[in-house]
């Protein structure tokens, strides 16, 4: 239940139209519902603008669809990351809406397919299409958010002139998510750009001595450019999530 529907909720109550037997019902399971296997946070979505999100691995098909199932029984929407096609299925049995997102392993149901994405835009760019499975996971997270979101795909620093390229795309966005693994250089090209917000994803791509993703980390961390903040290896959803919530700021007035 998010903000609006408890407002409305509520001002029901109080002119009379819901019974307090009715609303009680209906709030029973804030702040969390307790099924055993999960504590289900209906109340995120208060406080954070975001509802909980449904971590896949290690879950089975059965925990997966139970907690989707509890949190579309609240009204809420529902973002599955690293889910499998099974996963999917189950879900979709719940809700004809669900859709999957192949290439980051993300399920989504919303409940407003019309709802307006932000004026600003979430740029997401990789440096490699081996990359690519992390940046839809981004751009999956931040859109489902609400954020308008473009991406530009495989402009890494082995042909600098790619990213150059699209230096009117890189102007016009709000915050860029760049993700990259191998040596990881090209947040630091594009922070040199740009005077956005960079959110910097390093990636497992690479072969050994790039210690699945170590080394594009660390690559990240000591970037000369100001301004670039570094996520976890491969956390593509924790970009999106700070990426839309970097976003939303500017669209206060």
């Amino acid at each position: 239940m998010n903000k609006q529907e408890l407002t409305k909720l509520l001002q029901s109550v109080k002119n009379g139209k819901t019974n307090v037997e009715t609303a009680l019902n209906r709030l029973k399971h804030l702040p969390f519902e307790d099924v055993v296997y999960a504590n289900i946070d209906h109340h995120r979505h208060l406080r954070h603008g975001m509802p909980e999100v449904i971590y896949c691995e290690g879950k089975t098909i059965e925990q997966i669809a139970g907690i989707a199932k509890r949190m579309l029984a609240q009204k809420s929407d529902v973002l599955a990351t690293r889910a499998s096609e099974k996963a999917y299925a189950a879900v979709r049995k719940l809700d004809r809406r669900a859709v999957y997102h192949k290439n980051s392993r993300a399920i989504v149901v919303r409940h407003n397919e019309n709802k307006t994405p932000t004026k600003g835009v979430v740029l997401v760019v990789t440096a490699g299409t081996s990359d690519i499975p992390v940046a839809e996971e981004a751009a999956v997270t931040a859109e489902m958010l609400g954020s308008a979101v473009q991406t530009v795909y495989d402009v890494g620093v082995a042909g600098i002139h790619r990213v150059l390229s699209k230096r009117d795309v890189l102007d016009a966005a709000r915050v860029i998510v760049v993700v990259a693994g191998m040596d990881g250089a090209l947040p630091s090209v594009v922070g040199g750009l740009v005077d956005k917000p960079i959110i910097a994803v390093p990636t497992s791509v690479g072969y050994g001595a790039g210690f699945s993703g170590l080394a594009p980390l660390l690559t990240m961390l000591n970037s000369c450019a100001a301004g670039v903040a570094v996520m976890n290896i491969d956390n593509g959803f924790g970009a999106g999530v700070l990426a839309h919530r970097i976003n939303l700021l500017g669209e206060k007035p």
